[in-house]
């Protein structure tokens, strides 16, 4: 019996780096960190933020043969702002920033290289946009507004090794209508990501 046990033993041992080599690539949990350039724009355009954006992501992916399957959620910040002078009365100054975006969503995708994965992908996002008011004589208003909407984008990731990877993505997202516009909010992105498949 005991040496059936160390048999087995010896066996699963083996076995289990060749399992391991195995695995499809781009099959299972992943974290990344992202920073990108970030364009915020009213629907008509004519209020356009430039600004930075940056932040992290969680994901699971499984490879059926080629084809690549994945939910994925992203927490990010941006430094866009859009600052404009005598917006209400003369010398105020009012000030909205993008703040903090949260997504969930899905992607899809094909292995173009056994390294090179091409992916389209697809979710709900809820951005943060925060507003700055300054009245003459110093008086000043705060506050922020909160606003779903959806996500579309498409990229490239690259195996760089057995764990590491990269990324290139654009995205495009439509919120709701912030109070006060007209129009929906765009956003349009360009990111590269850095992250590790467990």
């Amino acid at each position: 019996m005991r040496t059936l046990f160390l048999t087995a033993i010896a066996a699963v041992t083996v076995a289990t780096p060749a399992l391991a080599q195995d695995k499809a690539p781009f099959t299972g949990p992943r974290a990344e960190a992202i920073v990108g350039y970030d364009v915020v724009k009213d629907g008509h355009h004519s209020n356009r933020s430039d600004g930075v954006t940056y932040g992290g992501a969680l994901g699971y992916d499984i490879n059926t043969g080629g084809l690549v399957v994945g939910a994925e959620a992203e927490l990010t910040d941006s430094s866009a702002k859009n600052r404009a002078l005598g917006a209400f009365v003369s010398n105020d100054g009012f000030v909205v920033g993008a703040g903090r975006d949260i997504y969930v969503g899905g992607r899809i995708g094909t292995t173009l290289t056994p390294n090179t994965l091409l992916y389209a992908k697809a979710g709900y996002t809820n951005g943060r946009f925060d507003t700055d008011y300054s009245a003459p004589g110093g008086s000043r208003v705060q506050g922020h507004q909160t606003k779903d909407g959806y996500r579309l984008g498409a990229g490239v990731e690259e195996k760089l090794g057995s764990n590491l990877y990269a990324k290139a993505e654009y995205r495009y997202s439509k919120y709701d209508k912030l109070t006060g516009y007209d129009a929906r909010v765009e956003r349009h992105q360009v990111v590269a990501g850095v992250g590790l498949r467990f």
